[in-house]
């Protein structure tokens, strides 16, 4: 059994799971190729192997900068003397044995020819110094033919024409998978707007208004107030970073409720329980403190005695839990759910987007618990795996 037909049944049985397949063969490669067992065996592997190369390198897209190396690994995993990648533009890398020139117009010439059809073309042996033959294979995005990879040999065979097919099915998953890590990305980024949208028009008004409040009366106190002030925009309003840690967060919270004190005086008390273990957690920026700031706006304020405030973390095995408790005004659990499943602007929006980003992040289970009830406070639940992959952390 040749690689290329070895290539075609592992990529068009093995489908999505072949990343999962590859790892468990790289832990066999490292005790030793003897380990892979047969000759097809290690075929398999080789194929598997070259594609989790070629994955990262097609995320970006056939127009992103990053696509050329792809074109290599595609020929080792096709073992055919050259390839190359067509995106809407024309050809965008080229790996090959052969006149690039020459082998850079006869993909652009295979390519038209697949995307008048549609489907794979098989063309014979050309003119030139490579007079090689070549397959066409369309790279099939959301129904539109979003690239084509095109196979150079001596002969094609047809193994080689099943294996392109497959390859090139291989690529638009990889593409489909990058624009849905784009969309991911730029849907976090959205809620992260919302949220300091939130912030800017409510906040900081009243702090201001706090601030000024003293300017007369305890100079002091107003130039305190105003370096809070500062170090909580800049961190809420800071541009890149979407993961920040536990100790972060709380530093911005206290400049939060030192800004809040101003304005409720002793209505407003607040008590911290953090095992220090948990400080280097890393959690989603902007995550516990629109909780605190929902517990404060409509929890607190609305009652005319104010209220005290709780803030725990603590380890849990596996996961940091993190809690913020009130004993504010509440609300009824059945408005709270309808809440949580809108996406309406007003109020509640903060906790809402927490909610929203915890579950894209950590799954459907990720998602924040919320114990309330009418004129019974409310207490929010986080919990945040312990291992994560690394995460950009300082946005400046």
């Amino acid at each position: 059994m040749t690689d290329a037909a070895v290539l075609a049944a592992v990529l068009g049985v093995v489908g999505g799971v072949a990343l999962t397949v590859l790892l468990l063969l790289a832990r066999r490669l490292a005790k030793g190729t003897a380990d892979l067992g047969s000759d097809a065996d290690q075929a398999a592997f080789r194929a598997l192997h070259q594609a989790s190369l070629a994955a990262p390198h097609l995320r970006g897209g056939l127009d992103g900068p990053d696509v050329a190396p792809a074109a290599r690994h595609l020929r080792a995993l096709l073992g055919s003397t050259a390839v190359a990648l067509v995106g809407a533009e024309g050809v965008v890398a080229i790996d090959g044995q052969a006149d690039a020139a020459e082998l850079t117009g006869a993909a652009a010439r295979v390519a038209e020819r697949v995307r008048a059809t549609g489907r794979r073309q098989v063309v014979p042996r050309g003119e030139g110094a490579h007079a090689l033959e070549a397959v066409g294979a369309p790279i099939v995005v959301d129904g539109m033919v979003a690239g084509v990879v095109v196979a150079f040999a001596s002969p094609v065979r047809a193994a080689l024409v099943r294996a392109a097919g497959e390859v090139a099915q291989w690529c638009a998953a990889q593409l489909e998978a990058g624009e849905l890590d784009a969309s991911r990305t730029a849907l976090a980024e959205a809620e992260l707007r919302s949220l300091r949208a939130q912030i800017s028009p409510h906040f900081i008004y009243n702090a201001l208004t706090a601030i000024a409040s003293f300017i007369h009366t305890d100079p002091p106190r107003a130039r305190e107030l105003v370096l809070e002030f500062a170090d909580f925009t800049r961190y809420s309003f800071r541009r890149q970073g979407e993961f920040t840690t536990l100790a972060e967060e709380l530093r911005s919270i206290h400049s939060y409720l030192e800004l809040e004190r101003a304005r409720f005086g002793d209505r407003l008390q607040v008590t911290l329980r953090i095992a220090p273990e948990t400080l280097a957690t890393v959690i989603p920026f902007l995550s516990v403190q629109p909780i605190v700031e929902n517990a404060v706006r409509h929890g607190l304020e609305p009652g005319e005695g104010g209220g005290t405030i709780r803030i725990e973390a603590r380890d849990d095995a596996t996961h940091t839990e993190i809690t913020v408790d009130d004993d504010g005004v509440g609300m009824d659990p059945e408005a709270l759910r309808d809440l949580l499943s809108t996406a309406a602007d007003g109020a509640h929006v903060g906790i809402r987007n927490v909610d929203t980003r915890l579950r894209q992040l950590y799954g459907p289970d990720g998602g924040l618990v919320v114990e309330t009830g009418t004129g019974a406070g409310t207490l929010v639940r986080m919990r945040v795996p312990k291992s994560q992959p690394h995460h950009e952390l300082d946005g400046g």
